[in-house]
């Protein structure tokens, strides 16, 4: 079916609902409630302009809603019913529930209006073969199944995603939710867990907005992503390109400005001529010098020359021959026989 196609049976679905409401003031409420010709407005803005109370506005708005269920659920709204298959058969490939701005980009096949979005939020509210998820400061707008659950039971359900990552305390994979949780496939959890404002994703993890790991909010944080993810070190110029080449919503950052947040952050480690490590790897910062003094101090006994060098290697990434002038360094360490070291 053509995105020309959908568009026009939504648009069908709208006006025969619009068209079995009898009075003009009625159809001007309901679709300046919803957003389906213009912005959407509250409550206060219509009745201001109609001249009645807020509270009138609100008790129309509900009378004409249950109308409209009525009428939808007995077959009187002409276009509805192909406009439900339509969305439910989005739905079901998207997880069962979707947020209405994935839906509406899905069906209308470009980055979708606030009209449009408005549109699906309007036949979810007046379909009984679907299911109005609002939003709050918690979940956002979305429709789902109405046979998979009604609103109640889709906040609980993505509670428990949330709670179930919570005790983690660490990002998840949709396979690890698995898991934890009663699910037909994962691909519902994820559906599920994409309607909370408490949750993110990125790279197949999913984890709380506040974690770096799947939201970086700024460049250390995206710069701790790429290398978590690399699972080795890299040179500052790699740690950019790879910023660049991302899915991180702003990437366009200088090759200066990273290196910057390298030298300043904790986390990061040198270890090289512009190569960096993470800290939680097991690297410490320091020079050449101090790491072979960490190294013999740990050993509490002389050391050859080749496993001096063998021990630096895996925490640094420098030339042999940088470590071996180090070692020549009296003021710190002191020769014992012909091939071992210790401390001076």
């Amino acid at each position: 079916m053509t995105v020309g196609k959908n568009e026009e049976i939504i648009k069908q679905a709208i006006t025969g609902s619009l068209g079995i409401i009898e009075q003009e003031r009625e159809r001007e409420i309901i679709a300046r409630r919803f957003g389906l010709n213009g912005p959407k407005e509250t409550l206060e803005q219509i009745g201001e302009s109609l001249m009645i109370t807020r509270e009138r506005v609100r008790q129309l708005e509900k009378a004409i809603l249950i109308h409209l269920r009525i009428a939808a659920e007995d077959g009187q709204i002409d276009g509805l019913a192909t406009a439900e298959k339509l969305i439910i058969r989005n739905l079901t490939e998207t997880g069962r529930v979707a947020r209405v701005s994935t839906l509406a980009d899905k069906i209308y096949g470009h980055p979708s209006t606030a009209t449009e979005k408005s549109n699906l939020t309007f036949i979810s509210n007046i379909s009984n073969s679907l299911t109005p998820f609002n939003e709050n400061d918690s979940y956002y707008l979305a429709a789902g199944i109405a046979e998979y659950g009604d609103e109640r039971t889709l906040r609980t359900k993505v509670d428990e995603i949330v709670k179930t990552i919570k005790e983690h305390k660490s990002p998840m994979t949709l396979d690890e939710l698995d898991e934890q949780l009663d699910y037909a496939h994962p691909s519902y959890i994820a559906a599920m867990a994409s309607l909370s404002k408490k949750l993110a994703t990125l790279n197949g993890l999913w984890g709380l907005t506040k974690w770096p790991e799947v939201n970086p909010r700024n460049i250390r944080d995206k710069i701790y992503v790429i290398l978590e993810g690399n699972k080795e070190p890299m040179h500052f110029n790699d740690i950019a390109k790879a910023i660049a080449e991302s899915n991180f919503k702003r990437k366009n950052v200088t090759t200066q400005a990273i290196h910057n947040e390298l030298i300043k952050d904790k986390r990061f480690i040198l270890i090289g001529r512009g190569i960096y490590a993470l800290d939680s790897w097991g690297y410490k910062k320091g020079t050449v010098a101090e790491i072979i003094t960490s190294v013999l101090t740990e050993a509490k006994q002389p050391l050859t020359r080749e496993e001096i060098v063998k021990r630096v290697l895996k925490t640094r990434k420098v030339k042999e021959t940088t470590i071996l002038l180090n070692l020549q360094d009296k003021k710190l360490f002191k020769k014992v026989d012909k091939n071992s070291y210790t401390l001076a």
